[in-house]
């Protein structure tokens, strides 16, 4: 990567074209962005593709060395869910990322969820999203900064000023017209001051945290085979037993006998009630979403550091109950654990709005609407065994997340996208997956670019404008 010197303390790195091999543009710690996206999650790298087609000068900050978040980073998947019953509702920018991924071999697409917890999920391939992710934003011309982290905000008059931030070239900072926090855990909001709550009203707790393992050689046929002999004992698979054999792909949940049998062994320190699993797009490749790390705290350095270390013991006790109880498993390749803990939640934003679970189960319409979903509330037991699902009283319905979710009063250029947006710890369990967080991100690009052509502040977005450009960029608004 070619760099040219400055001064005694100032560069510019070209950044790369992925596609084709070639330095696209110059980036200088002294410029000043349009916009700077903090997080190369999900949720932050669809903000960045938005803001940068609509002409905005875009910089995504991202501490790994890939973009993707949770899906790349932490061995997340599938994607769930783009749908309500039989009606997609979240399609836009994240809808052309699993278009591209079809077109590349790298997902199945859309297919019924076996479970029938939700209605469609969907497979994909984690080493080809990040190459999907790094042709999409650099055709939308963002400048990509791996491997830094970012340490302050510096404010004034109600606004950022700039971002301090470390890499390879030691402590530096970096400026933009408007700032979009897509770090998952609020951090750019939270240095910037902005108004922050943490975990569950009640006590301050957050839903567990998970380390995900990744296998190869799983034996589908055994398990299904398995549970169709024992029916009785897996409950979310009761009436869907024809999906088993229908659908490309296979997710199941059960051995809930096994697993507690296990606990009172003292063989698992798992706080957790079954196992979950599901099919990638590769036959055979499962992601095991089961340990459960209790009472640790995704913005605190040591707790997030002994939640890594918690994760990877429960997952060796893991391994060895699933080679010994679950069918399938006896000849599995253990590929990977993590590489990081998932987090759920943690810092919330209080916004200008603070979604509520009253707005989901009861499908309040907002003028402002940003974004739909009908993902379920969905929250793993702080406390440790249970998962509190409710769902919309009506399959097929969904709900709706206003733009005032997205930005506070306090801090005049600054949008929240993704799961730490303003929502209640209830309502965050329901808008914190996938694709909901990349429709949120899709909202927060496209009103930073508009904001960044003004004087930065978000709060004078108009509505109108922003759901105009939303539906040109193809996302779906019931409006």
């Amino acid at each position: 990567m070619k760099k040219v010197i400055c001064n005694e303390n100032h560069f510019q790195n070209c950044c790369y074209d992925y596609r084709k091999g070639e330095s696209m543009k110059e980036f200088g710690y002294e410029k000043q962005y349009d916009v700077i996206v903090a997080g190369g999650g999900v949720s932050g790298t669809v903000a960045a593709i938005a803001a940068g087609r609509l002409g905005a000068d875009v910089l995504i900050l991202e501490e790994g060395a890939y973009l993707g978040g949770a899906l790349t980073g932490c061995g997340v998947g599938p994607m769930m869910t783009f749908h309500a019953g039989e009606k997609q509702v979240i399609r836009g920018i994240m809808e052309e990322i699993v278009e591209r991924l079809k077109t590349d071999g790298y997902s199945t697409g859309h297919i019924y969820d076996t479970m029938q917890y939700i209605s469609y999920l969907t497979p994909f391939n984690s080493e080809g999203l990040k190459v999907v992710l790094d042709e999409m934003t650099a055709e939308a011309g963002c400048t990509v900064l791996f491997h830094t982290f970012i340490g302050a905000a510096v404010c004034g008059e109600g606004k950022i000023e700039s971002l301090t931030v470390c890499n390879k070239d030691g402590i530096h900072s970096v400026s933009a017209r408007v700032y979009i926090d897509g770090t998952g855990d609020g951090d750019v909001a939270a240095f910037a001051g902005a108004p922050m709550t943490k975990g569950r009203e009640s006590d301050g707790a957050a839903q567990p945290m998970t380390m995900n393992m990744k296998y190869l050689n799983v034996d589908t046929e055994a398990i299904k085979e398995h549970i169709r002999t024992h029916i009785a004992d897996f409950s979310r698979h009761q009436g869907n037993e024809e999906l088993m054999d229908t659908v490309s792909r296979f997710s199941f949940c059960g051995f809930q006998d096994e697993f507690r049998e296990a606990r009172e062994r003292g063989e698992l320190e798992i706080r957790r009630e079954d196992v979950l699993c599901f099919e990638t797009d590769r036959p055979g490749e499962y992601i095991v979403n089961t340990t459960r790390i209790i009472g640790h705290d995704a913005v605190n350095a040591a707790s997030l550091s002994d939640a890594e270390v918690t994760g990877r013991r429960q997952c060796r006790q893991l391994d060895r109950f699933l080679r010994r109880h679950v069918p399938g498993f006896q000849n599995a390749v253990l590929e990977f654990t993590g590489p990081r803990v998932g987090v759920r939640g943690s810092r919330q934003l209080s916004g200008k709005y603070t979604l509520t679970a009253e707005d989901i189960l009861e499908r309040r319409s907002f003028d402002s609407v940003i974004a739909h979903s009908a993902y379920p509330i969905d929250i793993h037991n702080p406390k440790g065994v249970g998962t509190d699902s409710r769902f919309l009283s009506e399959k097929g319905t969904y709900y709706s997340i206003p733009y005032e979710t997205l930005y506070c009063e306090e801090i005049k250029n600054l949008l929240a996208a993704g799961r730490c947006i303003s929502a209640s710890f209830e309502a965050q369990a329901a808008i914190r997956t996938t694709p909901t967080a990349g429709a949120l991100g899709h909202a927060a690009g496209v009103a930073a670019a508009l904001a960044a052509k003004g004087d930065g502040d978000v709060s004078k977005v108009s509505r109108k404008e922003l759901q105009k450009r939303l539906k040109e960029q193809g996302a779906y608004l019931d409006l």
